[in-house]
């Protein structure tokens, strides 16, 4: 054979997987830009078209406070409240450090002096409003879970205790948070009483108003999803004569995880709305009051910045659910579960 001949053959091989990589590649892209159309472009473009028919419907609202804001005037009052909350951590900052000279001072004439730590007292931003809503809800679905994941369970494996546990569940289930709430605060008063309390007395009226309203459909799916599983896999643990925990943890919880997920986000999801309202009655700190007080200010630019609480709490919901979903991929045993 002559060199031609072989560089020929040594090159063709080269071109097959050239045209099959290029082929790939155009798969690979048209897949990227059908998904990426799906999620980005689609969802951008309905979001333009709900601004604009916003803003030209705004214009025509006129209020006691003026027009209606539009998503301009909303967006500048945002930037706003991003700037009194970094002045306030100035503040803050600021204070502490004069609070460090003085006490520096004071040990430098006399190292055996008694100084004093204060805390900062400022008002809290926007931000802080969110974090403690935040911690709140947190606290409220955690207990809550606690209490209805075991008993869902329970529950769902024995008739009887579901025939005990249902009516009062139906009872309760529909009752509003502004009902709950005026009996909590008065229990809360009359039970938690110190000198030096580790948790305010307004922290724990929020959190357990959430609990007693977000407790619910965790139980309700928990208990649908336990009832549901396979008698086939029931069968195989009696059979295997495994214990009631053995069987619990390494048969039921797999099994009802998807159901039980679903009265989570379901739970959570109630937890936040209810904690809004709660903190809008009781004019506990968070973001209700935030949107309370703002309402109350009644200034000209009161009604956009309570627009701005509003898409912050549906964002947070939207943020929440979504760590709900990343949870329940992490912790299910069907790995290729498609996150909606």
């Amino acid at each position: 054979m002559t060199t031609d001949t072989l560089k020929m053959l040594g090159s063709a091989p080269m071109r097959y997987f050239n045209k099959r990589f290029e082929g790939f590649r155009e798969d690979f892209s048209n897949i990227n830009l059908q998904e990426l159309a799906k999620s980005i472009v689609i969802p951008c473009v309905a979001f333009s078209i709900f601004l604009l028919i916003w803003a030209a419907a705004a214009s025509q609202v006129n209020t006691s406070l003026g027009k209606l804001p539009g998503p301009a005037r909303v967006w500048e009052q945002a930037m706003v409240l991003v700037d009194e909350h970094n002045e306030e951590r100035g503040k803050e900052q600021r204070f502490y450090e004069r609070q460090e000279k003085r006490n520096a001072l004071k040990l430098a004439e006399d190292p055996n002096a008694e100084v004093k730590i204060r805390t900062y007292t400022g008002k809290p931003t926007f931000f802080d409003q969110i974090w403690t809503s935040l911690v709140t809800v947190a606290t409220g679905f955690f207990i809550a879970s606690l209490f209805a994941i075991p008993i869902g369970i329970v529950c769902g494996l024995s008739p009887v205790l579901y025939q005990a546990f249902n009516p009062l569940i139906q009872i309760f289930k529909p009752v509003s948070p502004l009902a709950w709430l005026p009996i909590v605060t008065m229990i809360v008063s009359a039970v938690y009483v110190a000198n030096d309390p580790m948790f305010e007395k307004s922290y724990l009226n929020s959190a357990i108003t959430v609990t007693l309203c977000c407790i619910w459909p965790t139980i309700i799916n928990t208990t649908v999803g336990v009832s549901n599983i396979s008698k086939d896999l029931l069968n195989v643990s009696q059979v295997l004569r495994l214990g009631w925990w053995t069987r619990v943890t390494k048969i039921v919880l797999p099994s009802s995880i998807p159901m039980m997920f679903a009265g989570l986000r379901v739970s959570l999801g109630i937890g936040w709305m209810v904690l809004i309202a709660a903190e809008m009655l009781a004019q506990n700190p968070g973001l209700g009051k935030f949107v309370w007080d703002e309402f109350q200010n009644g200034s000209s630019n009161s009604l956009a910045r309570i627009m701005v609480a509003v898409f912050a709490i549906g964002l947070v919901g939207f943020m929440l659910d979504r760590l709900m979903l990343q949870l329940q991929k992490k912790v299910s045993w069907d790995k290729n579960a498609v996150l909606r």
